[in-house]
């Protein structure tokens, strides 16, 4: 086709121009030139001159021909040796080969448009009320308006016809029992990083999903080393938008920088933090990057805020927050310039802040709206109740049995009396029922653990995160000493965790201020048949255990007391029952008798190193009188 296109181009040029095309001459594209009947043709004609095509091949048929013949060599087949068996390994399966290509990141940018009422004619302004309804009355009574309506209403009325008979949204298998998923073997994959955009890593502290759809993630970045962060390191926190990794979507500008960030579950706008100098702000995403509201210093935390928690109230502006001084604050958004309640942590119900425990966790239950938990630097979990009137009633008990900070600190989203706590190199679930010692805990891991969290779907499953930038996924009913799931996330140490509301995704963030997010397998996020009443029958399990060994406990402890008080009556009965007089004048004499003894042995020694006195001389000798002065 492209060679009958040529020739009937240039059939068509002028004689010069095709003569000049034949055998070469300049380089040039034809401009288009007009054809028969008055069409214009474009035509395109690519030149090269003769002396460039190079020599033209002339291919033809001949006979073979014998180049060389060499006859075999018996000789050399004594030098061989028959191999037989032959064993040969032969790779059925094709060779593949993997590879690696880093694409360029695609950039969005999300950009608002403002729309306002438009359509009236100019001499209405949409603004006065007068105006709009006395231009509407004049649209009604238009033949045109009313002939369109009619028009548009049997259309509406199809498709509400149509909407009423058919539920597209019907969710047909929502009352099925949950399934359960054994065939598929426990994992997760990478499904977007967000790294931090300052020079200055930063480490990111706190992780918040957007309450509505979770499509955002509010992240918390500071760094925790007293008085050793770098100069020129940012304050900024930032919102990510799931769908753009790129670019955060918010940024948010605190004085100090943010040690917690948490999204108000009832107005996803309003965003609580906790300062790394103490103090709370809030921040409305529809005022800007600036914070909104923020505590008076003076009357906020002395410590870094380590937990901030919104209360479920009518309102929705009522939180909490706690810190590493010893004190648990409640706030109201409304009214940040003081705190409406304050409790010192101090166990032994004195109130004194100097013998408060230190605050790094918090946990509160929306069904159990009067009680919270508090996990200290000392190892020590305080359950508390906001409600008491006096300080003994406020602390009401202890849990002890971490050597380190708690970290983490959260009830069972299904069974509130069993709660998770993170700290020192385990993970340990507690009981309510029992005090004395947690009913689970993992083994001693060889790195420390940061932070952890319940799955909100499965009762049995919790997720821990460790310095060496692994995330462990735990699911007791599935395995016990071991972790279901052990992924190294990243080479830097993890920090925090936070799980979606779904189950499916996690996101950790890291040292370097890299926040990772992850997606699960079904298995690890889908309820199993029957898994609700195997996790309630460990736990009660464990805990009946957990009590009748604290109950053999307490009664070897009450016998061993009982044998030391028996020895030490025995003694008080042996021996003589002695006047007080006596004892003090029994007392003084061993006393003088030491003191005595101390002077003989002292003016022994001082007799031993005196010099012995001269005799004098015997009979018979001479003496010389010497006589002389000392200078």
């Amino acid at each position: 086709n492209a060679a009958q296109h040529l020739d009937k181009s240039l059939r068509s040029l002028p004689p010069t121009a095709r003569e000049e095309t034949r055998t070469g001459g300049p380089r040039h594209i034809l401009s288009p030139i007009p054809a028969a009947a008055g069409t214009m043709e474009i035509v395109y004609v690519y030149m090269k001159k003769r002396s460039e095509f190079g020599k033209q091949c002339n291919f033809s048929d001949r006979q073979a021909e014998l180049n060389i013949d060499i006859p075999p060599n018996p000789e050399l087949a004594e030098q061989f040796v028959e191999r037989n068996p032959v064993d040969t390994g032969i790779q059925c399966s094709t060779s593949m080969s993997e590879h690696e290509a880093n694409t360029e990141r695609f950039e969005m940018e999300t950009r608002g448009v403002n729309h306002i009422e438009g359509g009236w004619p100019k001499d209405v302004n949409p603004l006065e009320l007068e105006q709009t309804i006395r231009f509407r009355k004049k649209v009604e009574k238009d033949e045109n308006y009313i002939n369109a309506i009619m028009q548009l209403g049997s259309v509406m009325e199809h498709c509400i016809k149509q909407n009423n008979a058919i539920d597209i949204y019907q969710e047909y298998f929502d009352d099925e029992d949950a399934v359960e998923v054994t065939d598929e073997a426990p994992s997760a994959k990478t499904i977007n990083v967000f790294r931090d955009p300052q020079e200055i890593k930063r480490p990111a502290t706190h992780v918040s999903w957007h309450p509505d759809g979770n499509r955002k993630l509010a992240v918390a970045y500071s760094c925790l080393n007293f008085q050793r962060a770098p100069e020129g390191m940012s304050n900024e926190s930032y919102i990510w938008d799931l769908e753009n990794p790129n670019r955060p979507e918010i940024t948010l500008k605190p004085s100090s920088p943010l040690v917690t960030l948490e999204y108000n579950p009832k107005d996803s706008h309003v965003l609580l933090a906790g300062c790394y100098n103490g103090q709370i702000a809030c921040w409305d995403t529809r005022k800007g990057s600036l914070v909104a509201e923020l505590s008076t210093i003076e009357f906020s935390h002395r410590d870094p805020v380590y937990g901030t928690i919104w209360l479920q109230s009518k309102t929705g502006t009522e939180c909490f927050s706690a810190s590493s001084d010893g004190q648990v604050m409640w706030w109201d958004i409304r009214k940040l310039s003081e705190p409406t309640e304050v409790v010192v942590m101090d166990i032994t119900k004195k109130e004194q802040l100097e013998h408060a425990l230190g605050a790094v966790s918090l946990e509160f239950e929306s069904t159990l709206p009067t009680k919270f938990m508090v996990g200290t630097e000392q190892g020590v979990v305080i359950s508390c109740n906001r409600k008491g009137k006096t300080p003994a009633e406020k602390i009401v008990c202890t849990f002890s049995g971490h050597h380190g900070p708690i970290y983490a600190l959260q009830r069972n989203p299904f069974y509130p009396k069993n709660f998770l706590t993170v700290g020192d190199w385990t993970a340990r679930i507690w009981s309510e029922d029992s005090r004395e010692s947690s009913i689970m805990w993992t083994k001693y891991h060889m790195a420390y653990l940061t932070d952890g969290a319940w799955s909100p779907v499965r009762p049995a499953v919790f997720f821990t995160t460790k310095m060496d930038g692994t995330l462990d996924i735990w699911d007791f009913v599935f395995k016990h000493c071991d972790p279901a799931l052990s992924l190294k996330v990243c080479d830097e140490a993890l920090f925090c965790l936070r799980v979606q509301d779904n189950g499916c995704f996690i996101a950790c963030g890291s040292q370097l201020g890299t926040t990772t997010l992850l997606e699960v397998s079904n298995g690890l996020c889908t309820l199993q048949r029957n898994e609700k009443n195997m996790a309630s029958s460990i736990f009660e399990r464990e805990t009946r255990r957990e009590k009748i060994l604290e109950a053999r406990h307490r009664e070897m402890r009450l016998k061993e007391k009982g044998k030391t008080e028996g020895r030490d009556d025995e003694l008080r009965e042996e021996l003589p029952a002695l006047d007080l007089e006596e004892l003090v004048a029994k007392a003084e004499e061993e006393f003088f008798d030491i003191v005595f003894k101390e002077l003989k042995r002292k003016e022994a020694e001082a007799m031993k190193k005196k010099p012995k006195p001269w005799p004098g001389p015997k009979e018979g000798e001479h003496v010389e009188e010497l006589t002389g002065s000392v200078s």
